[in-house]
């Protein structure tokens, strides 16, 4: 059986999720993947309600839609960020007041988002979790080993109340392994896991696009994680060096034709997706395929319809049997 193809919300919640459900519905999708602003889905609400997450549901089943993951990563990132002024937009204002307020919030926000998935009767929520290091990604001034190893630790005294929460209430945490969060990479994922003490609750969003212009080898990440790859966004991206921007993004604004790399829409980046795939199959992954659309060159709605088609063509079942197997002496 074909897995879902989903659609993530994140890039759609200036659209009440009355008036995107049934167009994520004409355009292929069999379900969505709910963030948690705008109104797609509320936190507070949903831990507090079971009503109100029956009512998602029943608002997404009248397009014909699921529902397998919600995703908050705007409260997720406050975790354990410095939160200065940038992170203001993602808290309300009444926790605004101070970088440890905003922290606060975002704890016990998160402590609900698990509540709130348990209610509205799935098993997975995927987010950020910010990094208090993520400045030493280049070591100058210098950072010593025992300030990222602070890091690390820091990361988990936050983290592992939250994730004590999720396991309590059957919920598991995708973290999207993300530049500016503690794991950007295979070596800081495994970092992470260890510093938690290989908690159950705790595994990965597996992403592509922002391992692909880190030259991260995405195949290999999914074959190193397998067991603990909750969930999947198909995103693309493309790394296009011109010998005057760097990698690093030159500080230009995403859809600059003069970056280094830039998103874009499934199927037309860098990914290879037949690998993605395979690697797939070989961990047993059967949940669903969730499109994050991000394309500043694209009309987004051609793009979530061409995406949700290219996602559906690319998928395959592993093989039940070996190709061979006929010449097999009985």
């Amino acid at each position: 059986m074909p897995r879902p193809v989903t659609l993530f919300t994140g890039q759609w919640a200036d659209l009440p999720l009355a008036a995107l459900a049934p167009k994520a519905k004409s355009f292929g999708y069999d379900g969505l993947e709910l963030a948690c602003w705008g109104d797609h889905f509320d936190v507070k609400q949903g831990a507090a309600s079971k009503a109100y997450c029956d009512g998602q549901k029943a608002l997404l089943a009248k397009s014909g839609l699921k529902v397998w993951a919600i995703s908050n990563h705007l409260a997720g990132q406050l975790v354990c960020d410095p939160n200065d002024k940038r992170a203001e937009g993602f808290a309300p204002p009444e926790a605004r007041k101070s970088p440890e307020a905003m922290r606060a919030w975002a704890i016990e926000t998160m402590k609900l988002t698990a509540k709130a998935a348990k209610n509205l009767g799935i098993s997975i929520v995927n987010g950020f979790t910010g990094s208090s290091i993520w400045a030493a990604f280049y070591s100058f001034p210098p950072w010593t080993p025992s300030m990222v190893e602070n890091g690390f630790k820091d990361f988990a005294a936050k983290w592992k109340p939250i994730l004590d929460v999720f396991a309590e209430n059957g919920i598991k945490f995708g973290l999207e392994v993300h530049p500016t969060e503690i794991a950007y990479d295979t070596y800081t994922a495994q970092m992470a896991i260890d510093a938690v003490g290989g908690h159950p609750a705790f595994g990965f969003n597996f992403d592509p696009s922002h391992l692909q212009w880190q030259g991260v080898d995405s195949a290999d990440f999914i074959h190193t994680f397998g067991s603990r790859i909750w969930h999947v966004h198909m995103k693309d991206a493309i790394v296009k060096l011109d010998g005057k921007g760097s990698i690093l993004g030159s500080h230009m604004s995403f859809g600059d034709h003069r970056r280094g790399w830039d998103f874009r829409s499934v199927g037309r980046g860098d990914v290879d997706f037949e690998a993605i795939i395979r690697a797939l199959n070989d961990v047993g992954y059967q949940g669903p395929l969730s499109v994050e659309w991000e394309d500043s060159g694209m009309d987004r709605e051609h793009g979530a319809k061409e995406s949700c088609e290219f996602v559906k063509d690319v998928d395959f079942a592993p093989s039940k049997l070996a190709f061979d197997a006929a010449f097999e002496k009985k």
